[in-house]
């Protein structure tokens, strides 16, 4: 239970663009809630609640000095989101290997065995 609960504040993080990108820009490294504000135009405020969303789903950790807040990139939730997403992948992997079978299969009985130059 408490995976799933973490799997849903990280897909609920990742489901804003604004957050997505904050996310890549601390892929470079460490960077002030003001630094990942300017991008968008928009309030501190507004990018602290983006980024308290992040910080819940265990995506960023804050740092605080003296008056700045610093956020750094915290990968781990992001490999259990990637680690449930791949289960899924060989799922549609083994269905898609299924159906190509299935589609060579016919190709070769409409085709026959003369039609192959």
């Amino acid at each position: 239970m408490v995976e799933q609960q973490h799997l849903d504040a990280v897909f609920h993080a990742l489901s804003d663009s604004t957050r997505r990108a904050m996310l890549r820009d601390l892929s470079a490294g460490e960077r002030s809630v003001s630094a990942l504000a300017a991008p968008f135009s928009m309030s501190l405020a507004g990018a602290s609640k983006h980024v308290r969303v992040l910080e819940t789903a265990g995506l960023v950790r804050r740092e605080i000095r003296g008056r700045t807040h610093f956020c750094r990139l915290e990968a781990a939730r992001l490999a259990e989101a990637e680690a449930w997403l791949r289960y899924y992948q060989r799922f549609w992997t083994a269905q898609l290997d299924t159906l190509e079978a299935l589609l060579r299969a016919e190709d070769e009985q409409v085709g026959g065995p003369e039609n192959d130059d």
